[in-house]
């Protein structure tokens, strides 16, 4: 699992220190190193909420001197018409962060629609075994939690493949342990998330 740090200039919330490079995520981070090379000064990044993408998209505004444009499914679609010509006119990079990507926008303005259509998109896919697990890692050792491996690989066998559930999972058995004055474990694991939508429950399977 490589890593992508911040440059030192700029400072990060202590949650959102690195960025996790994966196979899930692999070519949206090669499509960024490769800005040089896109066709026209516009690029899109999409991805879910909470699966790295705004962090993906500081760490190349420091790197590339980008502009970068957050939820830009949701601005209207004048400014991100002007912003695509600016970007294009300037030669500086500009990337477009959202949800899905363009054709899911259901944008209305026809030269909006031809210049998004023209712009490289990469998605950031639900994150793979080896994701899960380094977030997991990563995630609980920024809250001082001591977690085993086999409570891991116990989470990543039933969280859901979202990167929300993952960091929903670890914020319920962060407050489940220091309610309880309890240890990171699987019993523990179970009695917390296994009334979660994105918790499947395997009870039938060795604790």
């Amino acid at each position: 699992m490589s890593q992508i740090a911040l440059p030192l200039a700029w400072q990060p919330d202590a949650r959102d220190a690195e960025f996790l490079v994966s196979p899930s995520n692999a070519v949206a981070v090669a499509m960024l190193e490769r800005w040089a090379t896109w066709p026209v000064r516009t690029a899109v990044l999409a991805g879910p909420p909470r699966s790295g993408r705004s962090l993906l998209g500081r760490i190349f505004a420091a790197r590339a001197g980008a502009q970068v444009i957050d939820d830009a499914h949701r601005e209207p679609e004048e400014a991100l018409f002007h912003a695509w010509n600016r970007a294009q006119e300037a030669g500086r990079p500009l990337l477009l962060i959202a949800d899905d990507a363009p054709p899911a926008w259901q944008v209305a303005l026809p030269d909006l629609r031809s210049r998004l259509h023209a712009s490289p998109t990469a998605t950031i896919a639900p994150p793979d075994d080896a994701l899960m697990t380094a977030l997991f890692e990563h995630g609980f050792a920024q809250r001082r939690l001591d977690a085993r491996a086999d409570l891991i690989a116990w989470l990543v066998a039933r969280v859901e493949r979202r990167h929300a559930s993952v960091i929903d999972a670890m914020d319920r058995l962060d407050s489940a342990a220091l309610a309880g004055r309890r240890r990171l474990s699987i019993p523990l694991a179970r009695e917390t998330l296994h009334a979660v939508p994105a918790f499947t429950d395997r009870s039938d399977e060795t604790t």
